[in-house]
């Protein structure tokens, strides 16, 4: 087959790009965006064409999908109507690859990328997998069995998939675009869940999830002694996070994490669960989570100086605390900086009290507007960035090629969050930083 990928450097795009790629078929896609953006890694170690015009020809035989941060009037959609090319959307792509193979889909507000990281490369260092992560990253080969796919609720497209164990993370009221409300999204992953063949992995602290009326067999794990897999003896300090494992009443071992944050602990467990349900010794998951390697922006440091900058792709206000008391735990003698990129409009406006109270949480906040290319500020009252920043102890606005007084620091951790691509400001704040100190 020839797929013909739009937005293909979006990072779900970019994996199921990947993915059909690994599978034998030929791959090419576009792009808006011009500059090199941390998901194409894969796409360029395949040598997958991307193209940034209209003037090349398409092959009749294509078959196009495209993100949904393309409209339906955008050109290159226009033209592969009016040559008419068959159009498949993407989350049906991703349907019909789960249904090819035993697919352990692993859903949630939050915390779905590195607990699929985590089943990943656990499973993979025992009997290879094909996996589908939301950094860009993704492999598959028609020769493996399982395939660990992150399973986004976003326009309700984990509908279409086919899961043979389930995990949900948690659920709490998030994409208020597509949701109507709390409800509408606990009986969306209801009726996803409830497709599952095998288990489901849930966590039974998420109040959220509790309220599923969960079909098949459903194991919980958390915190509280109520599930039937829990954490005790929890130490989180600068060196990571460890804590022992309940199983049934049991002790079942002693995990360590080169992890911050308890939320990291959780997602832990549902990968520890699922692991062993595919037949991996508690001992061997062990050994390999002491050596994890999360994936792209999540959580991801680098040194600059005195300076420690983490670049996290967290967007909603969970996200953001998780993040900040992460690297509170990690560096409790810096100085803490939050630098945050809000996404989506509608995001903003529902949750505006919340992403600002949790920034209070850090020393100072550096604020950008808002990016969207999926929504239109004129739809949503003119909500703006000034929204949260209203509401800041200490904060500054500032735009992407400005910055501001952030580089006058020394000895923080600069925390720069958001969904939306910010490895441009990264690159400038390592450039004015490296410039400002030597």
């Amino acid at each position: 087959m020839k797929y013909y990928c739009l937005g293909i450097k979006g990072a779900g795009m970019a994996t199921l790009a990947n993915i059909l790629y690994d599978l034998g078929n030929e791959v090419s896609g576009y792009d808006d965006a011009v500059d090199y953006k941390f998901t194409q890694e894969g796409l360029d170690k395949r040598g997958i064409k991307i193209y940034y015009d209209n003037i090349h020809e398409l092959d009749k035989d294509m078959v196009v999908t495209h993100s949904v941060a393309l409209k339906n009037d955008h050109p290159e959609l226009v033209r592969a109507r009016d040559n008419g090319l068959k159009i498949k959307k993407y989350n049906e792509i991703l349907g019909d690859i789960t249904n090819m193979f035993e697919s352990i889909c692993v859903s949630g507000t939050h915390g779905k990328t590195t607990t699929s990281t985590m089943i990943s490369q656990i499973l993979d260092s025992v009997y290879k997998v094909n996996y589908f992560i939301g950094d860009g990253t993704g492999y598959a080969s028609k020769d493996n069995k399982i395939f660990v796919i992150e399973s986004d609720e976003f326009n309700r497209h984990f509908l279409a998939y086919h899961p043979a164990y389930t995990v949900i993370t948690n659920i709490e009221l998030e994409h208020t675009e597509i949701y109507k409300d709390i409800e509408d999204i606990r009986n969306t992953f209801t009726e996803f869940a409830n497709k599952t063949k095998n288990v489901i992995v849930a966590c039974g602290d998420n109040e959220n999830v509790r309220m599923l009326n969960l079909n098949p067999k459903t194991i919980y794990y958390g915190f509280n002694e109520n599930n039937d897999v829990y954490a005790k003896n929890i130490v989180l300090n600068d060196k990571g996070s460890e804590f022992d494992l309940i199983v049934n009443n049991e002790s079942v071992g002693h995990f360590v994490l080169p992890l911050y944050g308890k939320h990291m602990v959780l997602n832990a467990m549902a990968a520890i669960v699922i692991c062993h349900l595919e037949g991996v010794s508690y001992e061997k998951i062990a050994e390999l989570l002491k050596n994890f390697h999360n994936a792209k922006r999540r959580f991801a440091i680098e040194k600059v100086g005195s300076n420690v900058i983490i670049d996290d792709y967290a967007h909603h206000p969970t996200e953001l605390k998780v993040t900040l008391e992460a690297a509170r735990q990690k560096y409790p003698n810096k100085k803490l900086i939050a630098v945050f990129k809000p996404n989506t409009y509608s995001r903003t406006q529902k949750f505006y009290k919340d992403f600002a109270d949790v920034l209070n949480i850090a020393d100072k906040v550096y604020l950008t507007e808002i990016e969207c290319n999926r929504e239109k500020s004129e739809d949503y009252g003119g909500v703006s960035s000034k929204v949260i920043f209203d509401l800041l102890n200490n904060g500054e606005m500032i735009s992407d090629n400005d910055l501001g007084s952030l580089p006058d620091y020394s000895d923080a951790v600069i925390c720069l969050m958001s969904c939306a691509s910010i490895s441009h400001l990264k690159e400038n704040y390592i450039n004015k930083i490296n410039n400002h100190f030597n």
